[in-house]
């Protein structure tokens, strides 16, 4: 159908901009527009005018609008764009879509199958950008998509790809969005930023510009206009167009304008409420349409601003002649417009216009005709597919029926949880929630919370999941199974917020309700639950009760058909699995996904993706499967497992030593998961910056992040053993205490040992090993049994068990072979720079005295790199070592930049300063000596020089001094 605006004032710019982009689509050069603004100001009219432009120029336009009735529907104006494909007639089963059109079915219903992929957004994203392509004629294509900002979360996440991808197709997509905040919004800002997309910001009208818009409604010249008329609508319309429009029309019907002989004239008082005029005016054009087509618009604004004339002609019995003769009335009225591309719906041209209408209905009145509404659409579609379902659920809400509101609410949100649409899902499961809150069924109130409670906590919500803790006792008459099921899903949001304590609160309850009659099916998934807490729970026996409970809801879950079950255990055992064999745990996860995609369960084919990924970081040091699972994560609405990944992300920067991009990361995502009360993302991404303190050798930075870690729970848990192997010990080697860093990596042998953990990047494995070895406290037997660990082969722990291992060699007299796995590990290293130089450090002296490798080079090299860094500890160690190896060594007098003002006014150098730092330790020249790399006679001439410049010639009183300047 041909759609075009019936004039266009004060939008040429924007017109201008919309030719060039579908011109430059007819070139295979896609593109993007958001038009933003507030209500009427006129987005739609020049949405209309672009499809007239690309109808005119040959191009096929699909357009859609989200969904202004009731609770969002996912993918609705997807949906209905692309179904205006298959009224087309044209051939639609031969298309080049390959594997991705199965994954269509979640938004064409005539490709639906039970193999359809129901999960992934980014498949989703690129099987619709594959159709547009497919479908698009040699001129090109225009996607329309109206109301962006009322769209739910799946809808953006779709819309956000293509926004990423059309610059190389003939596709254009349009979008408009109300100038208020929104995610919508959210997303056009951001393509504009990145350059993906073009924001056309419509304005308010000028003063002329009104003048001329009230020109054309009038048939005149813009001087034929009455200044009056102009003055009073330039004010009270704000430069609205469609206030302009509504106003005049009030003026004309009120009879304070009139047209005489000579052109338009005032003749009444042009002042008024602009709310109180709207309404009357729409009401009196309305009441030109006689009785019965208002009876007919007042049933179309009861079931919302866009209604279906099937639905409409049912719930008012009017004939076809008499329904298309005043909807036709009403389209000359400019009250209802024909709502393209959808066959046999109209809309109000704006919400005002419904808003009138319902004014003048009793409450009564209003509830019976909802009530009238509701009936006609599950007569006419019984399964309420699609949107049908949430449009009848607020129909029926509006007719006080909120126990069959709620029921709908609860299968519409249900219909959302099981297509991957978490944000939808909460939305529409909240709405249920609250509507059975009185009903006498707590059953169907208790099946609602099953499934809002984990949405919630996917989301991050935690607050809101906890709150219903306090009411279950309102449920007491739910059976015990029930009532236990709900106490579980308590239990897993615990988890999940990190609160093991209030986890096993709630599983104790679950396994008193079901004490009385026990129930295989029904314990699995307290089992299962249980043992993810149990893990969490601090106790030398934490990983086999894990690993018990785990294999117990597997069975179970098995033998009775429960695939969530089945994919959360099979999870579960993958990662207690680690520990023995990464090839045993991919293979749990991948049965995991398998199960997970056959049963369309798409959060837990998510967790399996996200674990699958955290694997491949862990051997290889590969974020790209990681990368792909946020996506999939923030597509799905998973709070929790987006800001999970980006903990271990933050950490992989620093390992790297991408040192100013994770502190950057660190603090953005830091405010964030604090805000949500993510007690494990909390805790690992204040290990991670702890750690980045720890390799920059800052210990006062380090100490502040471990005392944050220890706020939120932080003894007892699974990062603990991080906080000691990461970051304490590493910020011993930064300042050359090889002793302290073997203290801190023996309590991490003893906190494992008390509290197992499954994170494998403590030291144990790794830098532990190496440190054990230059000891000379592990030999070739305990390295053997180490190195064969599937811990001891992951990537960052790898490159430490090959430097032992090289050191081991040389000390067997084996040259060759300790070179050629000293540069296997460097090869390892090149990634992780800590690591490398660290290494080359560590290994050199044993090198030369074992007369293999390159210890002269490596020993340069890590002075450089750490005298670069600004570990100067490290870098003086290493100019040391190069001189009792005989080598020259080049001197450096940068750091002053260090030194505290006041001190340097005084003329304390950077050798003094490096001595006047240790003397708060109340440390003895040869102590000191030792630290520095330096001899005692040296220590002893720069504390008298220091005495002499500061003013305090005892030593005592220079302690003092020292440790008050350095806080």
């Amino acid at each position: 159908m041909r759609s075009r605006a019936r004039y266009l004032v004060g939008r040429d710019p924007q017109v201008a901009e919309i030719r060039q982009v579908l011109s430059d689509a007819r070139e295979g050069r896609g593109g993007v527009v958001f038009l933003v603004g507030e209500a009427g100001i006129g987005k739609s009219r020049l949405a209309a005018e672009a499809v007239g432009i690309a109808f005119d120029s040959g191009m096929s336009v699909l357009r859609g609008r989200s969904s202004t009735t009731g609770p969002t529907v996912p993918f609705r104006p997807l949906t209905e764009a692309l179904m205006s494909l298959f009224r087309s007639g044209r051939p639609m089963d031969d298309l080049p879509l390959g594997p991705y059109r199965p994954a269509l079915g979640r938004l064409i219903p005539d490709w639906s199958s039970e193999a359809q992929d129901s999960s992934s957004m980014i498949i989703l994203g690129e099987a619709v950008l594959r159709l547009l392509i497919a479908t698009a004629p040699p001129e090109g294509q225009l996607l329309l998509l109206e109301d962006l900002h009322d769209a739910d979360p799946e809808t953006l996440a779709v819309v956000e790809y293509l926004v990423d991808n059309l610059e190389y197709t003939p596709v254009v997509l349009l979008a408009t969005i109300r100038s208020e905040p929104c995610d919508a919004l959210d997303m056009a800002d951001s393509a504009r930023r990145r350059g993906t997309g073009a924001v056309l910001e419509l304005a308010p009208l000028t003063r002329p510009e009104v003048g001329a818009v009230i020109a054309a409604q009038l048939g005149t010249e813009p001087d034929g206009v009455p200044a009056a008329a102009l003055e009073r609508l330039w004010d009270d319309s704000a430069g609205s167009p469609f206030l302009v429009e509504e106003l005049l029309q009030s003026m004309i019907s009120g009879g304070a304008l009139v047209q005489g002989e000579d052109g338009w004239r005032v003749v009444g008082d042009l002042r008024s409420d602009v709310s109180t005029a709207l309404a009357r005016g729409i009401l009196r054009r309305i009441d030109r349409l006689g009785p019965q087509g208002l009876t007919l618009l007042s049933a179309a604004a009861v079931i919302g601003r866009r209604f279906p004339l099937t639905v409409l002609q049912r719930m008012t019995g009017v004939d076809d002649r008499a329904l298309l003769s005043h909807l036709h009335a009403g389209v000359a009225a400019q009250l209802v417009v024909p709502d393209e591309p959808a066959p046999d719906w109209y809309a109000f041209r704006h919400s005002l216009t419904a808003e009138a209408l319902l004014t003048q209905l009793t409450p009564a009145r209003r509830a019976a005709m909802a009530g009238h509404a509701a009936d006609a659409v599950q007569a006419l579609y019984p399964d309420l597919a699609g949107d049908w379902c949430p449009l009848t659920a607020e129909l029926r809400s509006q007719s006080g029926d909120l126990d069959e509101a709620g029921r709908l609410f609860a299968e519409a949100g249900l219909r959302a949880l099981a297509a991957g649409a978490i944000g939808s899902a909460i939305t529409l499961l909240g709405r249920a929630e609250r509507m059975l809150a009185g009903s006498t069924d707590p059953a169907r109130r208790a099946e609602v919370l099953e499934a809002l409670l984990p949405a919630l906590a996917e989301a991050g919500r935690f607050n809101e999941a906890f709150g219903f803790a306090e009411n279950l006792h309102a449920l007491g008459s739910l059976n015990a199974v029930r009532l236990a099921a709900l106490h579980t899903r308590l239990a897993k949001v615990a988890h999940t917020a990190g609160r093991w304590e209030d986890g096993n609160r709630q599983i104790d309850r679950a396994r008193a309700l079901m004490r009385a009659e026990p129930d295989e099916r029904s314990s699995a998934p307290i089992d299962v639950t249980a043992a993810y807490l149990a893990l969490d729970t601090p106790g030398q026996d934490r990983t086999q009760l894990a690993e018990k409970l785990a294999r117990n809801a597997l069975q179970a879950a098995e033998r009775h058909g429960l695939p969530t079950v089945v994919c959360q255990a099979w999870e579960l055992l993958a990662t207690l699995a680690r520990e023995r064999d990464f090839d045993e745990a991919t293979a749990l996860l991948e049965s995991a996904l398998s199960t997970a995609e056959k049963h369309r369960l798409p959060v837990q084919r998510m967790y399996a993706l996200t674990r699958i990924g955290g694997n491949n970081w862990l051997t290889e040091g590969d974020t790209g499967p990681l990368l792909a699972a946020r996506g999939e994560a923030l597509r799905l609405g998973s709070a929790t497992i987006v800001y999970t990944i980006d903990g271990i992300l933050i950490l992989d920067s620093v390992l790297r030593g991408r040192f100013a991009e994770a502190e950057r990361s660190a603090a953005e995502c830091l405010t964030v998961v604090q805000r949500l009360r993510l007690a494990p993302a909390t805790r690992y991404v204040l290990m991670a910056g702890a750690t980045l303190a720890a390799h920059h050798g800052d210990r006062p930075a380090m100490d502040r992040a471990l005392s944050a870690f220890a706020d939120w729970d932080g003894a007892g848990s699974q990062e603990e053993p991080l906080t000691l192997g990461l970051a304490r010990a590493f910020c011993a080697l930064m300042e050359e205490d090889r002793p302290g860093a073997v203290a801190q990596l023996r309590a991490v042998r003893e906190l494992e040992d008390a509290n197992p953990s499954t994170y494998y990047l403590s030291g144990r494995y790794g830098v532990g090993l190496l440190l054990d070895v230059l000891s000379g406290e592990v030999g070739r037997g305990p390295y053997e049994e180490v190195a064969a660990t599937a811990p001891g082969r992951m990537r960052w722990n790898r490159q430490f068990v090959l430097f032992a291992g090289a050191v081991l060699l040389g000390r067997e007299g084996r040259r060759e072979e300790a070179a050629a796995m000293a540069a296997e590990a460097l090869r390892l290293a090149e990634s992780y720079p800590t690591a490398l130089y660290l290494g080359l450090r560590l290994i050199a002296e044993p090198a030369h005295a074992d007369g293999w490798g390159d210890p002269v080079t490596w020993l340069r090299r890590a002075e450089h790199h750490f005298h670069q860094s600004g570990v100067s500890q490290v870098a003086n160690a290493c100019r040391a070592a190069l001189r009792r190896l005989g080598a020259p060594v080049h001197q450096r007098r940068s750091g002053s930049s260090a030194i505290p003002d006041e001190l340097r006014a005084l003329g304390v150098t950077v050798r003094e300063y490096e001595v006047f730092q240790l003397l708060p330790e109340r440390l003895g020249n040869k102590e000191i000596a030792d630290r520095l790399y330096i001899s005692p006679r040296t220590v002893e001439k720069h504390v008298a020089a220091l005495g002499t410049k500061t003013g305090h010639p005892s030593r005592a009183a220079l302690c003092e001094f020292a440790a008050s300047v350095l806080g």
